[in-house]
């Protein structure tokens, strides 16, 4: 056995010269890393919309002038009610809120701090008064009645205290989710184009190796050698090759993509974050930890898809040129 296998290796194809180890993995490794940032992309967008979806985009933003002036009487069953406990007061009986919270003097001033001043002394002195402001948490996916429809509670808030603002922030949940389709759409036919590229590549590869061996091809073909053993050979050889270069692609991208999750955590955080410090260098699971499951994922199957690329484009090429000998 150890004999055949020793003639098996030496049959005359040596495809260390027909294939060499240095073009085809460098190749690979730039079409891996420019697939890696592609499904990045599409990948931060999405998580970014999921998020959005979850949080902010739940929450109805409400604005009432004059919160601390009298209700009117017509509306209210307490003389002594605010226009801002009106409007409370109506959140608090409407079906489908999960949450009414009117942000407190401290929350302002942290939420104008960024327009108005950094000191945070700018509240007491500015010049016109600023309106309450209430925050209105809804389901996932909205809920029913009048909650649901923003002009609808619009209407309902401004009869209780004339002049009130709603903002929902669904408009610009739906436009975040078309763009990020969009971009994984994008990033589909980029990483198409990279295989579509790289397939081109190793044909273009695997035909100069073939011509290269041409007489010791033809020779052991003459002898006996099946298209299946010839091109078996000849996809293994490049299937290594790419499948190395899709590992130095994986690992060239990584630290780019922690670089870019670790930038992109305040948007996709609640609350507020800062970018962390990378992980050592030899901490391998830290360093996938920071990245989402589905890139992490991702990454791990560059180096396999590159590997098949390779295998199937080879074994396609070696055989139709092998049914063209004379």
């Amino acid at each position: 056995m150890a004999r055949w296998s020793r003639g098996r290796r030496a049959d005359g194809l040596a495809l260390r010269h027909a294939l060499p180890d240095r073009l085809l993995p460098v190749l690979v490794a730039a079409m891996a890393v420019l697939a890696a940032l592609a499904l990045a992309g599409a990948t931060g967008a999405q998580v970014l919309s999921d998020r959005w979806s979850a949080g902010a985009a739940s929450i109805v933003t409400i604005q009432v002038p004059q919160p601390d002036a009298a209700a009117s009487a017509a509306v209210t069953s307490a003389p002594a009610q605010t226009r801002a406990d009106a409007v409370l007061a109506a959140l608090a009986d409407m079906h489908g809120a999960s949450q009414v919270h009117r942000l407190a003097k401290d929350e302002l001033t942290a939420l104008l701090a960024p327009w108005l001043g950094h000191d945070g002394n700018f509240a007491g002195t500015f010049a016109l008064a600023l309106p309450a402001v209430i925050e209105l948490h809804l389901p996932p996916g909205g809920s029913s009645g009048g909650a649901d429809d923003a002009a609808a509670l619009a209407r309902l808030l401004d009869a209780r205290a004339p002049g009130t603002l709603v903002e929902r922030n669904d408009v610009w949940s739906d436009r975040l989710g078309t763009l990020a389709r969009s971009l994984r759409t994008c990033a589909i036919l980029a990483v198409l184009i990279v295989a579509g590229i790289a397939a081109v590549l190793i044909t273009a590869t695997t035909r100069a190796g073939l011509g290269a061996r041409r007489q010791p091809i033809e020779l052991i073909h003459a002898m006996g050698a099946t298209d299946g053993y010839i091109a078996g050979r000849f996809a293994r050889r490049t299937a290594l090759l790419a499948f190395t270069g899709g590992l130095i692609g994986s690992l060239l991208a990584l630290p780019v993509l922690v670089l870019l999750s670790r930038v992109a955590a305040p948007f996709a955080a609640s609350g507020t974050a800062s970018p962390q410090a990378l992980p050592a260098l030899t901490d391998w699971s830290a360093w996938l930890s920071a990245l989402p499951t589905p890139l992490v994922v991702t990454l791990l199957a560059l180096a396999p898809a590159a590997a098949l690329i390779g295998w199937l484009t080879t074994h396609i090429t070696v055989r139709t040129w092998l049914r063209r000998l004379p």
